[in-house]
């Protein structure tokens, strides 16, 4: 298939692209055992994409109020971070691996500039999970202790070590035995943490609010109380902010709401600028002298590349100096009044909706309720999806810089919708 640079396809173009791309999505990537009707349509094919707005190979325009799973806090293809990854493109895409490359080094600089407290020492890397990773190695290495408390219907990955301490069990089965040195709990439960943090616990890894879980906030004691319990124990406190870091929950970091500093800070998703894929994790110095003893016990072949670290660094600079947090907080209050009137008016469908800034759970009766809601916006060309760990739950997570008519759309569509789950 050989697709057209700098125009939009013809339509015997658009037909040849979308057929090809549905033909090889399904002959050689998809992995469900059955087709569904959809997995033929050739409206799937997605082409462009620019701020809030996803084309489709037809120009069909969809509003992104799904954001990548979190990728997208500026929007698509935001223009400076577009820019500059263009220009270190141009300049020198990844690194010697010898020498030392000031954009990564900028990068690092700008992060520690608002991370919470003395975090400031980081290591990059390429996703979420990856970030987990690292960040569950250093808590072995620096306390010299094994075990981990998690919470029952967490999310932290898919590769093995993340995967251990991800709380849902459909997901573990397949590849136990994973690190056997695991305990879950309730998540909102700092008592229960208290109870089975012990002598061997090198950490408590949480997300501020449970994303794939079900958008769950927690109270707001709890994230202090599960401080005071760590620190008590001398236990690392490591918070997974893949999701909800930069901007996401209505405040830079989502353990801010609360005036808490973890020991380790993770981070992916919006750290990419919606443009190259980068993770990381952020640290104190005292923690990260664990390494010293030898740095190779923990590197990367991509992770520190420059184009990624481009991107990070006007990321940062971007969500900070447009106050994308306090934007996130405005909207996402309205937004919650607004679909807590719809649930007002359709409480047969909804069950409650919750969420903070703009990370929104809506979480139906059942989970054929949920995909049907997902399938009625998608026809009114609004893109939503369910949370991995509790289907029944639709998650609204757009830009942040969402234009606010499009915001009107998207209730718009819902007060369309969901009368029409009945027919």
């Amino acid at each position: 298939m050989k697709l057209p640079l700098g125009r939009q396809p013809s339509r015997d173009e658009q037909e040849t692209i979308a057929a090809e791309g549905i033909d090889n999505w399904n002959t050689y990537l998809r992995r469900f055992p059955k087709a569904k009707d959809r997995d033929r349509d050739r409206a799937l094919v997605e082409w462009s994409g620019e701020g809030s707005i996803i084309r489709n190979i037809y120009g069909e325009e969809y509003i992104d109020c799904l954001g990548g799973y979190g990728i997208f806090s500026l929007g698509h293809r935001h223009p400076e971070v577009v820019a500059a990854v263009k220009e270190q493109l141009d300049r020198m895409p990844l690194h010697s691996q010898y020498l030392v490359n000031p954009i990564t080094a900028e990068a690092g600089r700008r992060l520690a500039e608002v991370t919470p407290g003395s975090l400031r020492r980081t290591f990059f890397c390429n996703s979420g999970t990856e970030a987990v990773e690292g960040a569950l190695k250093l808590a072995r290495l620096y306390t010299r202790r094994r075990g981990f408390i998690s919470t029952e219907n967490s999310f932290h990955g898919k590769s093995m070590g993340s995967l251990s301490v991800t709380g849902r069990q459909v997901f573990r089965e397949p590849f136990q035995p994973l690190l056997q040195d695991v305990t879950f709990v309730p998540y909102g439960d700092a008592a229960a943490i208290g109870r089975v943090i012990g002598r061997d616990t090198a950490a408590v890894i949480l997300e501020p609010v449970q994303g794939e879980g079900g958008v769950i906030v927690p109270s707001d004691g709890f994230w202090p109380e599960v401080r005071e319990i760590c620190s008590k124990h001398d236990v690392l406190l490591i918070a997974d902010e893949v999701q909800t870091g930069l901007g996401r929950t209505g405040a830079l970091f989502g353990v801010n709401h609360w005036g808490v500093v973890p020991d380790i800070l993770c981070l992916a998703k919006a750290l990419s600028g919606g443009v190259v894929p980068c993770g990381s994790f952020t640290t104190t110095d005292e923690i990260f002298a664990s390494f010293h003893g030898n740095p190779m016990w923990h590197s990367s072949t991509f992770g520190n590349n420059p184009l990624a670290a481009t991107a990070a660094a006007k990321a940062i600079e971007i969500t900070v100096r447009e106050r994308l947090p306090e934007r996130a907080a405005r909207l996402g209050e309205g937004l919650l009044r607004r679909l807590r009137s719809l649930q007002a008016e359709h409480p047969w469908a909804i069950l409650d909706v919750r969420g903070k800034g703009l990370l929104i759970g809506l979480e139906m009766r059942d989970e054929a309720l949920g995909a049907a809601l997902a399938e009625k916006l998608y026809a009114r060309r609004v893109l939503v999806a369910y949370a991995l760990n509790r289907p029944r739950v639709i998650r609204i997570e757009p830009p942040l810089n969402i234009p606010e008519d499009l915001l009107d759309r998207l209730v718009e569509a819902l007060h369309e919708a969901l009368p029409a789950l009945r027919d």
